[in-house]
């Protein structure tokens, strides 16, 4: 039923998503904070109906000079299928917050004289690369689009009814039997976008998330000094050579508590299940004089474990961040008692950068060794499913 089929056919009229930019038009009054909000949709529902088939009819030849001409009657057209495409050039799923319901049209109804009924045109609904496509009443995933121009075919319009034509045999030069078009598919679906990103940041709110990507690619988000300046992921290309680049993805900072719905919760950690390694960033130089960076850094594993203990399973790595706010003969000592600390409360081993994102100290470093990690994760890959690596690639 879910499978990988070329989309045929034109878009319907009815029930289909407003295109990329297209204005929507909205009732009322709408306040800055809306619009703002609506800028990064991840989740939606959808109903989907294909198009029913059309009926056979029963219908005999009539012409001048020609006595019981026989059965004349055509078949129904089939009802148009419904197809999702991945589509690079959209980033979020806003069409499908104020379009819910996509109806493929019927087919037509056979007519006399051998004519068949056309089919129902075809619907391609254009989603973000990364979404994926569950049943809303099962939650059984249905679909996957994880690459530019994938195309599943999520409802299967019905077949169309046969006409009497189908129905005359040697013992029966009239018959008057016909069927009825089969009823399309239809379903509830939840759409949720997951990002595609290699890299994925984590940390608490103003531990310098959003600075780190502002300093290592061209992503410019938000940054103030105030917590949860990020509302909605950021994405960023990092560029370590002309030919060697990966993406990293900046989510809203996590708190103690966020698997129960503290802060902005843990909703957007689901952009980070297809990263392939974690970068950890840790405020050494807190304001807050209350401020224990040993055990924020354990609060925030805590909570990547209770959400997925697939994703706390990752290649994680130490970010010491703000560098500049510590004075030169202090960063030493101040680093190694983090280490010692944090590695004897955790059991931690894996890498560690001290880094100022302000200044871009120690970052470039970092943007290296991830790249190695990523190709030499790349290598294993292509060695296990035995494809070649090639030059740039």
């Amino acid at each position: 039923m879910f499978q990988s089929t070329p989309v045929t056919g034109r878009n319907s009229m009815e029930g289909v998503a407003p295109l990329p930019g297209q204005m929507i038009p909205l009732k009322g009054k709408v306040s800055h904070r809306s619009l703002f909000s609506m800028k990064f949709i991840d989740e939606a529902k959808i109903y989907i109906k294909a198009g029913d088939g059309g009926n056979g009819v029963a219908s005999f030849r009539r012409e001048k000079y020609i006595p019981m001409g026989g059965p004349s009657g055509g078949d129904g057209g089939r009802g148009g299928s419904i197809y999702m495409v991945a589509d690079r050039n959209l980033n979020t799923l806003i069409d499908y917050r104020y379009t819910r319901r996509f109806l493929a049209p019927r087919g037509e109804n056979g007519r006399g004289s051998d004519c068949y009924g056309a089919a129902g045109a075809d619907i391609a609904l254009r989603v973000p690369v990364g979404t994926v496509v569950y049943d809303a009443n099962s939650g059984a995933q249905l679909a996957d689009l994880p690459e530019d121009g994938m195309k599943t075919l999520l409802a299967r319009g019905g077949k169309g009814g046969l006409g009497n034509l189908h129905f005359k045999s040697s013992t029966n030069r009239a018959p008057r039997q016909h069927t009825q078009g089969e009823p399309g598919e239809e379903f509830e679906l939840r759409l949720e976008l997951k990002v595609l990103a290699d890299v994925g940041l984590l940390g608490l709110p103003n531990a310098g998330k959003s600075t780190f990507i502002r300093a290592v690619s061209a992503a410019r988000p938000k940054v103030a000094d105030y917590p949860f300046t990020t509302l909605y992921p950021n994405l960023g290309v990092v560029r370590v050579d002309e030919n060697r680049a990966f993406m990293v993805a900046d989510v809203p900072g996590l708190i103690a508590g966020a698997a129960e719905g503290a802060g902005l919760g843990i909703r957007f950690l689901k952009h980070l299940e297809r990263t392939r390694v974690l970068l950890h960033l840790v405020d050494l130089a807190s304001l807050d004089p209350a401020s224990d960076p040993v055990a924020d850094a354990l609060s925030i594993a805590r909570e990547l474990a209770r959400y997925d203990p697939a994703l706390a399973s990752k290649p994680r790595w130490l970010l010491l961040n703000k560098l500049d706010l510590i004075p030169e003969d202090e960063r030493t000592g101040r680093v190694e008692a983090f280490l010692s600390a944090y590695r004897a409360a955790s059991g931690f081993d894996g890498p560690h950068f001290a880094v100022s994102a302000l200044s871009g100290e120690g970052c470039r470093e970092v943007t290296f060794r991830v790249m190695a990690l990523l190709e030499s994760l790349s290598g294993d890959r292509n060695e296990k499913t035995g494809e070649r690596t090639l030059p740039g690639s």
